[in-house]
């Protein structure tokens, strides 16, 4: 059958060597199936003769290409049955790799299948979906190459209480990874619309993290440095470190506040929705705000709970895994950001690993986290209201700001920031811009930020030499690993 034919109708087509499948669309064992591997390989192979924009320019490739798109097509075709919640995305899915080979293989144009992809609708514990586009991956493939996914959605009941209380998020999809294309054999953990390449940009309807990634790599990670800094970690966060499912769980609750906080509050700008260029350490700060909001609220809720409990009044079974889950996100938050984000990456500008260093000496500087005879210690009983008082300051600043010039807010946020985070000593920010800077546009205040701004400490410099095969054992990984 050529790509131009007309698919056949998918409620008679039969799937060979059919996985298991339930009525709802969880498509248990899927990943093994050969229509599954049969797409896999096809991508993988088209990924070769694809450029950078997801074109395939050279016209001895077309025929090949050709071939893998067909492939593609008939994979998805038989596949299809098992998604019945995306039937109108998969149908556009077809329609859209059709148009691409029909059309020569220019730069690929998926714009109607994203627009029909709407997996925020299907918020159902263990549902799967079929996901290929042509999409970079963040903190992965910088190349539009086409990518294939399948993925399970993560929703347990408690979250769902959560999301339909307080923390409405409509938006936020929280997935598990079952198997993947080399885009995401790296560190991406999240799938975002905005990374599919289209002829125009819609309104995004939502946005997914893989939590099992998160997870994955957070008890791989603060297993190996709980062990090196000697730090004794309390029973519930140790368990954690062994359980993949309650990481899991902990790390959706975490990311459906820190989400939805993006675009609440106090703000003096909208960061991620408005491209704008800005100084890293602002980046920073809003990450730090959105996950200091997350803990926050799970102080919140763990206290006013447990408050519950002791007067003798009932939870129910959903408001005893938030009870539990909200003591777990604050440990999260903490060591993820202490051990992980701080250590992860380049010194180029690295805005998450600042966010660690900052978190991390704000604790030490007030006398709630110790590094002591070459072992770690944290005062527990301190760590709740120490953490919110961080979020509070970024709060205050943010309440200021608004108020002020976009170039004073910075050098506000600038100043909180190095009032804990020592700047490298050839720092022009820190010694005082000049007046032909100050007075000039905002490109040169950008400008003048050193790639590395706030230097590691011996503390960091030291652990990283430690962890750096820890991290990097990270890439790719997924919960089963």
């Amino acid at each position: 059958m050529s790509i131009s034919q007309t698919h056949e109708t998918r409620e008679h087509k039969a799937v060979v060597g059919e996985p298991e499948v339930v009525e709802d669309g969880r498509a248990v064992g899927v990943e093994d199936s050969p229509q599954w591997l049969a797409l896999k390989g096809a991508a993988t192979e088209l990924q070769t003769l694809q450029v950078k924009d997801g074109s395939v320019p050279e016209p001895a490739d077309h025929a090949r290409a050709t071939e893998l798109v067909q492939t593609i097509i008939s994979s998805v075709d038989a596949l299809a049955p098992l998604f019945p919640h995306d039937a109108e995305y998969l149908t556009a899915l077809v329609a859209d790799f059709r148009r691409w080979a029909h059309e020569g293989f220019g730069v690929p144009d998926f714009l109607d299948s994203l627009v029909a992809f709407q997996p925020q609708l299907h918020r159902i514990d263990g549902i799967r979906h079929l996901v290929v586009f042509p999409m970079y991956t963040q903190n992965g493939s910088p190349d539009r190459h086409v990518e294939a996914l399948i993925v399970e959605v993560i929703w347990p009941e408690f979250i769902a209480e959560l999301e339909a209380g307080d923390y409405g998020n409509k938006l936020f999809v929280s997935l598990r990874l079952i198997d993947f294309t080399s885009g995401y054999d790296t560190n991406s953990a999240v799938l975002f619309p905005e990374t599919v390449s289209m002829r125009e940009i819609p309104t995004f309807t939502w946005g997914a993290i893989f939590q099992d990634r998160e997870a994955a790599r957070y008890r791989r990670v603060v297993d190996a440095a709980a062990e090196i800094t000697k730090l004794d970690l309390p029973e519930d966060a140790a368990r954690m470190l062994t359980d993949q499912k309650l990481a899991e769980e902990t790390f959706v609750m975490w990311d459906i506040i820190h989400d939805r906080t993006h675009m609440r509050g106090d703000l003096p700008f909208d960061p991620f929705m408005i491209k704008q260029r800005m100084p890293f350490f602002l980046y920073s700060l809003e990450e730090m705000r959105c996950d200091l909001t997350a803990f926050r609220e799970s102080v919140k809720i763990q206290r006013a709970l447990q408050a519950r409990k002791d007067a003798g009044e009932a939870i129910t079974e959903a408001e005893e895994q938030m009870l539990e889950k909200a003591a777990l996100v604050q440990y999260a938050v903490l060591f993820d950001r202490i051990f992980r984000f701080a250590l992860t990456g380049t010194r180029v500008r690295n805005y998450d690993g600042l966010g660690g260093q900052l978190l991390f000496a704000w604790l030490h500087q007030r006398g709630v986290l110790h590094w002591t005879d070459v072992s770690l210690a944290v005062e527990w009983d301190r760590l709740p209201d120490a953490v919110v008082a961080l979020g509070d300051a970024i709060d205050d600043l943010y309440w200021r700001s608004i108020d002020r010039p976009k170039t004073v807010h910075w050098l506000a946020a600038y100043d909180l920031v190095r009032s804990v985070v020592t700047p490298h000593p050839a720092s022009q920010w820190n010694r005082g811009l000049p007046d032909e800077i100050l007075l000039g546009a905002p490109k040169g205040y950008t400008d003048a930020v050193l790639d590395d701004e706030f230097p590691l400490s011996m503390f960091f410099e030291a652990l990283d030499k430690k962890m750096a095969d820890v991290i990097t054992s990270t890439k790719g990984i997924r919960g089963t690993d």
